[in-house]
């Protein structure tokens, strides 16, 4: 299971990439989507949207179920990965790469401290298998 070593983490198994730009790349992590299966469908918040922490931005759904993803951060969508619309299936196959979700303009980059480090994601997953 990869955990890269660059992106924070939230326990709810979401991933976040702090840009140069101080924008945030989110998506669900390698074990996050193994538990959902493979997935059928990804409907996205759209840009312009403003997301708070711990609210939706997606809605993903598998065979074995339907799943809320939320925000671990808060701010505004400035651009979403279309291509999943037509092509859910590529979160399964490179949830770090191309199978990310949506870029934020953060509102409160705070929120990023509460974030979880690479070494404890990885001591939650081993605690959650």
């Amino acid at each position: 299971m990869k955990i890269p070593s660059e992106l924070k983490y939230s326990s709810s198994h979401e991933w976040i990439k702090i840009e140069e730009d101080g924008s945030a790349i989110i998506g669900i992590t390698d074990h996050g989507q193994d538990a959902l299966g493979d997935l059928i469908y990804v409907e996205l918040a759209q840009v312009g949207d403003i997301i708070e922490s711990g609210m939706e931005l997606a809605i993903v759904e598998s065979m074995k179920a339907a799943t809320d993803i939320c925000s671990p951060v808060s701010g505004e969508v400035i651009e979403i990965n279309s291509t999943l619309s037509s092509d859910p299936k590529i979160v399964n196959e490179s949830p770090f790469d191309d199978g990310w979700f949506l870029r934020l303009k953060l509102s409160n980059s705070g929120e990023c401290d509460n974030l979880i480090d690479p070494e404890d994601y990885s001591t939650l997953v081993e605690a959650d298998l």
